[in-house]
C-alpha cells in the first residue's frame, strides 16, 4: 500500500514532485494532523514548504491547530473580557464559560494598564486632543504631548534625543533596517528578539552566542575590514530568558572593534536601574550606549516604542526609518498614558519595590523545587522543560487550576529548551503566590519535571 493511500497518514501535493519528496503527515484519532508528533516549524519553516501552494500550506496549519482545539491544548489567543489584571476574567475555549485566573502571562510587570492615576491622566488628554493624531509625524502627526513623551524618554535614558513609534516593533525594525545598507552588518546574540533580527532583512548578519563577549569578538575579527558599519545588537533583559545582558564587556569589545551597540530595552524599562531606568543605568553606562530602543507597552503599561540616541542620528532616522516616516503618530491616549506611567516609574510610585519582592520570592520557590529556570534574573521565569507535550500538558492543567501562564514550543526556542513562560508582576499578593507555586510544583511532580 503506498503512502498516499494509507488512512494513518495525510497526504500534500507539491507543486514540483522532482526535486523534493511529497509531505505526509501522521494524523490523530480526530483525523486531523497529530499535534503531539509536529511543531510550528513543519508548517511555517520546513523548506519543503516553497513547493507546496498556499491552500495547502494553510491546509496544513489549520488541520495541525485543529487537532489541538479538539484536545483542549490550544492555548493561544484566549480572550480577556476586563483587560490586563492580577486576576483578569478570561473566556474558556472549551467551556466558553468565564474563569477569574491568576494572570501569569502578562507583559504588564507593574500592572499600570490599570493604574488609575493614569487612567485619569488619559481621559484628561481625550478631552483635548481626541484619539488618533490624523497624520504622519513629519507632517500634521507631530502633537505637543508626542514631544513632551519624547523629551521624557530622552531624560531618563540619558540620551540627547528621542522619537516614538506606533510599537517597539516598529521602533525596532525601522531603527535598523534605516541604518543598515548591502555593504553594512548587523551582529545579533542568538537570543535578540525577533522585532530586532527582522530589521537586518535585505542586510547582512551574523550571530554571537547567547551573552557571550568571546564568541562576539570571534565575530567581530571575521568581518573586520569586509563591512563599512558593523552594528551589535543585544537585549537588556532577554524576553525568554529573564536574564541581564553582560553589556559592560559587550560594549568594551564591540567599540575595540569600530562597531556600534544597540540596546533594546523593552523588558529592562521599569523593572531594572535605579527607578527602572533599564539596563545601561544598571551598569553606569550612561552616554557610552550608542543606541537605546524600547517599547511603552510592557511595565510603562501603555502601547508604543521609542529610540533614543545622538540628535543627529535621530535626525536621520527621521527620514531613513520607514516605520516612522510611513505611519501616524502613535494613538495620543497611549502617549499620555506612556508620559505619565514614565513619571510615576521615575519617582518610584509604581510599586518597583513590591516587585523585586515578588521576583526574588518566586525564584528561591522554584528552585528550591528543583525546576530548571536557566539564568533568569528579573520577573521572566523559563520553566524549561525540553519536551513540547509536557509543556502543552502543563500549561492545559494550570489552565484548569485558574492559572494563566504561556507555552514555548519549539522553534521559538530550541527544542532542548522548551518552556513554560511565567512573568511576575508587582500586585500579586503572597497568598496567590503561594497559591500558583504549590500548583506547578503538584504539577511539575506528577509530569515528571522536577
Amino acid at each position: 500500500m503506498s503512502l498516499s493511500s494509507t488512512p494513518y497518514r495525510k497526504h500534500y501535493h507539491l507543486f514540483d514532485e522532482q526535486n523534493v519528496d511529497h509531505m505526509y503527515f501522521d494524523i490523530s484519532p480526530a483525523g486531523e494532523i497529530d499535534a503531539n508528533k509536529y511543531s510550528l516549524y513543519n508548517f511555517t519553516g520546513d523548506p519543503k514548504l516553497e513547493y507546496a501552494e498556499w491552500d495547502s500550506r494553510m491546509d496544513m496549519m489549520n488541520s495541525w491547530f485543529s487537532d489541538m482545539k479538539k484536545s483542549n491544548r490550544f492555548l493561544y489567543e484566549r480572550e480577556s473580557i476586563d483587560g490586563s489584571k492580577v486576576v483578569s476574567k478570561v473566556i474558556d475555549p472549551e467551556s466558553k464559560e468565564i474563569r477569574e485566573m491568576l494572570n501569569f502571562a502578562s507583559n504588564d510587570y507593574l500592572n499600570l494598564t490599570q493604574d488609575k492615576r493614569i487612567l485619569k491622566k488619559v481621559n484628561e488628554v481625550i478631552d483635548q486632543y481626541g484619539g488618533g493624531a490624523g497624520g504622519a509625524p513629519l507632517l500634521s502627526g507631530t502633537m505637543g504631548i508626542i514631544r513632551e513623551l519624547q523629551e521624557k524618554i530622552s531624560s531618563m535614558k540619558a540620551m540627547e534625543a528621542s522619537i516614538v513609534y506606533t510599537s517597539g516593533y516598529a521602533a525596532n525594525i525601522g531603527t535598523i533596517s534605516g541604518l543598515l545598507g548591502h555593504k553594512d552588518i548587523a551582529i545579533y546574540d542568538m537570543f535578540s528578539h525577533a522585532s530586532l533580527i527582522d530589521g537586518s532583512k535585505g542586510s547582512n548578519k551574523k550571530f554571537f552566542a547567547h551573552n557571550d563577549p568571546e564568541s562576539l569578538e570571534k565575530v567581530l575579527k571575521s568581518v573586520q575590514n569586509k563591512f563599512i558599519n558593523k552594528l551589535v545588537v543585544v537585549d537588556g533583559v532577554y524576553s525568554m530568558d529573564g536574564d541581564i545582558c553582560n553589556l559592560p564587556a559587550i560594549l568594551d569589545i564591540a567599540h575595540y572593534y569600530g562597531a556600534w551597540v544597540l540596546v533594546d530595552e523593552a523588558h529592562a524599562t521599569g523593572v531594572i536601574g535605579k527607578n527602572g531606568k533599564g539596563t545601561v543605568d544598571y551598569f553606569g553606562l550612561e552616554g557610552k550606549v550608542d543606541i537605546i530602543t524600547g517599547t511603552l507597552s510592557k511595565s510603562v503599561g501603555a502601547v508604543g516604542g521609542f529610540v533614543s540616541a545622538s540628535q543627529k542620528l535621530i535626525n536621520y532616522l527621521k527620514y531613513s526609518s520607514r516605520s516612522y516616516m510611513f505611519s501616524t503618530s502613535p494613538y495620543l491616549p497611549g502617549v499620555a498614558a506612556a508620559l505619565e506611567g514614565l513619571k510615576l516609574i521615575e519617582n518610584n510610585e509604581a510599586g518597583q519595590e513590591r516587585l523585586w519582592e515578588n521576583i526574588q520570592y518566586v525564584k528561591e520557590r522554584l528552585l528550591k523545587a528543583g525546576f530548571n529556570i536557566g539564568n533568569a534574573e528579573t520577573a521572566i521565569f523559563p520553566i524549561i522543560i525540553g519536551d513540547d507535550n509536557k509543556v502543552k500538558e502543563m500549561t492545559y492543567r494550570l489552565h484548569l487550576r485558574n492559572i494563566f501562564v504561556n507555552p514555548v514550543p519549539y522553534p521559538a526556542v530550541p527544542r532542548k529548551l522548551t518552556r513554560v513562560r511565567m512573568t511576575v508582576t508587582a500586585g500579586f499578593t503572597t497568598e496567590q503566590l503561594d497559591y500558583t507555586l504549590k500548583q506547578i510544583e503538584e504539577i511539575g511532580k506528577d509530569l515528571e519535571i522536577i
